[in-house]
């Protein structure tokens, strides 16, 4: 494997990353932002109330977006593997 084929397999990896796990990140960061402006007006300045709602909607992202991250994840597995000729020399 020379070094441009390492480099544009490291990239197709992170691209399917950043593609699976953005969804989820900008959720968390938005409910940050959310949560984060009404403990401001409210002046409520607890952990918790930051984290649970951050939590939950992870959690929810994750399980109803977990079918479509899976298939890409398998697609991107079978695209790699189907065509691991190139890698070998």
């Amino acid at each position: 494997m020379n070094p441009d084929q390492a480099v544009s397999l490291a990239r197709q990896t992170l691209d399917i990353t950043l593609l699976i796990c953005g969804p989820i990140l900008v959720i968390a960061t938005g409910v940050g932002l959310v949560v984060s402006i009404v403990q401001v007006v409210t002046s409520i300045q607890d952990t918790t109330v930051s984290t649970v709602p951050r939590l939950a909607a992870v959690a929810a992202t994750a399980f109803f977006l977990s079918p479509w991250m899976f298939h890409e994840m398998v697609a991107f597995t079978i695209r790699l593997l189907g065509d691991f000729h190139p890698y070998l020399r």
